[in-house]
């Protein structure tokens, strides 16, 4: 029997990015604290999550390919999570509004117990956001489980005129860089 893809996140965007891209994958999803450390860089703490991701989940998995990912949004240097309220996801979208920021998301895939890590960045531009549309989209709920509390593929894309980068990291997992990790750990496609 060939070894499986695992993709260690409940994230469904992460799961249709996969399955559009014809990749074939398994879901067991990895529960890690996902909380910075003082003085970690959002590039340094994306990557972090998702080895600790994937390592949680290939503990179980030692002949499989496992594969996690955590995206983050940075603004101005500040990072950017899942939001805790619908408060925080107002402060979020306002810090937002009118300016760029970056998505990171980091990747992982672990194979025969070694990690291979990797990130990709993406520069993302926010139009002007007025308090009426931050609370009508808050009232949706899209904002509230997405870093930065927003979804490009969503509702938000009205807000967005321009991205430079990959638009598959920016919903949450950059395809094109996990598939060429696949190609070079010799997975087998099916």
């Amino acid at each position: 029997m060939s070894a499986m893809l695992v993709l260690a996140s409940a994230s469904p965007r992460r799961r249709e990015l996969l399955r559009n891209a014809g990749i074939h994958f398994e879901v067991q999803p990895a529960n890690i604290p996902e909380e910075s450390r003082p003085g970690e860089n959002a590039k340094d703490l994306a990557e972090r999550l998702a080895r600790e991701k994937a390592q949680a989940v290939a503990t179980h998995r030692l002949h499989d390919f496992v594969l996690g990912a955590d995206t983050i949004v940075v603004v101005d240097g500040q990072i950017l999570g899942k939001p805790s309220d619908v408060a925080d996801a107002a402060r979020m979208l306002r810090l937002l509004s009118g300016r760029n920021h970056h998505v990171i998301t980091g990747v992982c895939l672990v194979v025969n117990g070694r990690p291979q890590v990797a990130s990709e960045s993406t520069l993302v531009t926010v139009s002007k956001i007025t308090e009426k549309e931050i609370a009508d989209y808050i009232a949706t709920g899209e904002p509230m489980d997405k870093a930065g509390a927003y979804a490009i593929q969503g509702i938000a894309s009205r807000w967005i005129p321009r991205i430079e980068g990959d638009y598959s990291n920016v919903v949450g997992l950059p395809v094109a860089l996990v598939f060429g990790m696949l190609k070079s750990a010799a997975f087998e496609f099916q």
